[in-house]
């Protein structure tokens, strides 16, 4: 009987585009973390982050496997899920006649996808009952964007990284989809530039902080080293 095992992925970008990196959890099909990778990316956007975090993801485990991998990424999930066909058929072009954006990376894994049994799973981020797999893969992304160095069990790593508690009690808006301008790391284009005060800004979306910590609408922000977050973590290190 083949192999049959849970994973999840996730990918970060701090400032979209900004320090990225991609991370990915495997369990077995009780749903026990055995092993986990998160690799940087330099400077990218956080869907090209989340769609690396899956073909990584795939790459890592063995084909004859039956996986369900759960993501928190809408749009990564619906391109190699739902979008994919039409685009093929209309020539890489999106139903605006547009070029597809990050085609490299679905290309990649349409091929890893052929004769192999993977399902997925769409599961809410930072939610306090939310998936216990993409909260370690959120968490592993986050702090190797920051690092932008390699972590995991591969690189000797003997505990699995653990989601911050505070970041666990709010819900973070869904990704744009085709716009590729996600939730996850907004920029300066994402706040509103009514009722600062000393530098700050309210911000328009929900976003987080590289302090890991959330911050909400409306609330007021800075500009820091890493893009934009709580106004007392401007001048923290990173």
């Amino acid at each position: 009987m083949n192999e049959s095992i849970i994973a999840a992925c996730d990918g970060a970008s701090k400032g979209n585009p900004g320090p990225a990196a991609w991370a990915w959890v495997v369990a077995d099909a009780q749903g026990s973390p055995v092993r986990w990778e998160a690799g940087p990316l330099g400077v990218a956007t956080n869907n090209v982050a989340e769609l690396t975090a899956l073909a990584e993801l795939l790459e890592s485990v063995e084909p004859a496997a039956r996986v369900e991998v759960r993501m928190d990424s809408q749009y990564a999930m619906n391109a190699v899920t739902k979008w994919l066909p039409g685009w093929k058929r209309n020539g890489w072009k999106t139903s605006g006649g547009k070029p597809v954006a990050n085609r490299e990376l679905v290309t990649r894994i349409d091929a890893l996808l052929v004769d192999r049994s993977v399902t997925f799973r769409y599961v809410p981020a930072h939610r306090v009952d939310g998936d216990p797999l993409n909260a370690i893969a959120d968490q592993a992304a986050d702090e190797v964007a920051l690092t932008q160095l390699p972590a995991g069990t591969a690189h000797g790593a003997t505990v699995l990284p653990v989601p911050a508690p505070a970041r666990a009690t709010k819900g973070r808006a869904g990704d744009s989809g085709a716009s590729g301008a996600g939730a996850k790391g907004r920029s300066a284009g994402g706040a509103s530039r009514g009722g600062r005060s000393a530098g700050t800004i309210k911000a328009r979306f929900a976003g987080r902080c590289h302090c890991g910590r959330p911050y909400a609408a409306k609330e007021p922000i800075a500009k820091n080293p890493n893009g934009w977050g709580h106004p007392e973590c401007r001048t923290a290190t990173a």
